[in-house]
C-alpha cells in the first residue's frame, strides 16, 4: 500500500487514501469543519477546525481501524482482533469489530480514562491491562495473536491504517480546498503519515507542521537526529500522544512530508480545551486540542494564511474535563 515512490522517500498513494474512503464510507462519520469568526480575530488566521471527535467511536481511530478490519481475509476473521491502545485506538478497535462480527481484544494501559475504557467496554471488546511503565507495550498482545492466530492490528505503522486516517484530509480538502498550512497531532505518526500523503497529492503547495506535547517529543528528536529515537515513558496530560518512538514506516513518510515538528506544554493544551469549549463550542480531549493549542501559541506564524487544524478526538468525561480545565487558573 505503500506505493508511491520519489526521491528517495514513499508515501501512502492518493488510490490507497480514496479507496479506504470508499470502503470506510458505508460506517464512518463525514466529521463538521468548525469555523470560528473570534477565532480568526484572535489569530489574524482563517482557521478551519476538522472535528473528528464526531467520528464514530469519538476519535480520527476508526477511519483506519475499520479499513484495517475490513481488509482481513475471510478466513482469519473468525479468530479475532488483538490491538495495544491508550485508549481511543482500542476504541475505534472495539467499536469496528462489533460492526463487522469479530471478537477483539484490546490491551490498554492500567490507567486508561476512564471514558476510554468504558466506550471500549460498551462495544464488546475485551480488555487486558499493563502497568503504563511497561517497556514493551506490545509483549501481551503479541503472545496472544501468536497463541490464537488472531490479527494483530497497529495503531499507527500499518500502511492500510495510515491510508484510513489519511481519508479525514481528504474530506478536509474536498469540503474547503487549497489550505497553506495543516497542523496535525503526533502520537505514533499515523494520523500525520495519512494526511500528509493525501495533501502532498491533491495540494502540493500546503505546509504541514506536526505537534507533540513538549515531554513527549519523540517525533521531534527523531527528526533532528534523521532515524527514529525512543524516550523514556512520557508524563503529559495527552495521554494519546504519549508514545516513545514514532513508527519505522510512520517516520520514514513523516520525515520526508513534513516541514515542522512543534511541541506545547500541558498548560498550552489545557488553554485550548478552554477556548475549544468557549469559542467553537467543543469538549475535546487534551490530545485533541494539540494542533489549536500550537496556532495559540505562535499567532505570527499563521497570521494571513489559511489554516487546516485536526481536532483529533474528545473521549473525556465530564468529571475529568473538569478537573484539567481546572488545574490553573486562566490567563
Amino acid at each position: 500500500a505503500c506505493g508511491v515512490v520519489e526521491h528517495g522517500g514513499h508515501m501512502i498513494d492518493l488510490a490507497e487514501i480514496r479507496a479506504a474512503a470508499e470502503r470506510i464510507a458505508s460506517e464512518a462519520v463525514v466529521t463538521p469543519v468548525v469555523r470560528s469568526d473570534e477565532l480568526d480575530e484572535l489569530t489574524g488566521a482563517t482557521v478551519f477546525c476538522k472535528d473528528e471527535s464526531r467520528q464514530r467511536a469519538g476519535a480520527f481511530k476508526f477511519r483506519g481501524a475499520f479499513n484495517r478490519l475490513s481488509l482481513i481475509p475471510p478466513a482469519d476473521r473468525g479468530r479475532g482482533v488483538v490491538a495495544v491502545s491508550s485508549g481511543n485506538h482500542g476504541a475505534a478497535i472495539a467499536c469496528a469489530a462489533h460492526l463487522l462480527g469479530l471478537r477483539a481484544t484490546v490491551h490498554v494501559p492500567e490507567d486508561v480514562p476512564s471514558a476510554k475504557r468504558s466506550l471500549i467496554e460498551q462495544y464488546g471488546a475485551a480488555i487486558v491491562t499493563f502497568p503504563r511503565s511497561t517497556p514493551d507495550r506490545e509483549a501481551g498482545a503479541r503472545r496472544q495473536v501468536a497463541e490464537t492466530g488472531a490479527t494483530f492490528v497497529h495503531p499507527f505503522d500499518d500502511p492500510v491504517v495510515m491510508a484510513g486516517q489519511g481519508t479525514a484530509a481528504l474530506e478536509l480538502h474536498e469540503r474547503i480546498g487549497e489550505l497553506d498550512v495543516l497542523l496535525v497531532p503526533m502520537s505514533g505518526g499515523g494520523l500525520m503519515a495519512g494526511c500528509a500523503s493525501a495533501m502532498h497529492q491533491i495540494d502540493p503547495g500546503c505546509t504541514l507542521i506536526g505537534v507533540e506535547p513538549s515531554t513527549a517529543d519523540d517525533t521531534r528528536q527523531s527528526f533532528r537526529a534523521g532515524h527514529p529515537i525512543r524516550i523514556a515513558p512520557p508524563r503529559t496530560i495527552a495521554d494519546g500522544l504519549a508514545v516513545t518512538a514514532p513508527g519505522d514506516e510512520t517516520f520514514a513518510i513523516n520525515h520526508r512530508l513534513v516541514s515542522d515538528v512543534v511541541t506545547v506544554t500541558d498548560d498550552q493544551l489545557v488553554d485550548a480545551m478552554r477556548l475549544a469549549r468557549d469559542v467553537l463550542g467543543r469538549r475535546l480531549e487534551p490530545s485533541g486540542v494539540a494542533g489549536l493549542a500550537a496556532l495559540l501559541d505562535d499567532p505570527d506564524r499563521f497570521r494571513g494564511r489559511r489554516v487546516g487544524i485536526v481536532l483529533s478526538g474528545g473521549n473525556i468525561d465530564d468529571a475529568r474535563f473538569y478537573e484539567v480545565t481546572r488545574r490553573r487558573a486562566p490567563g
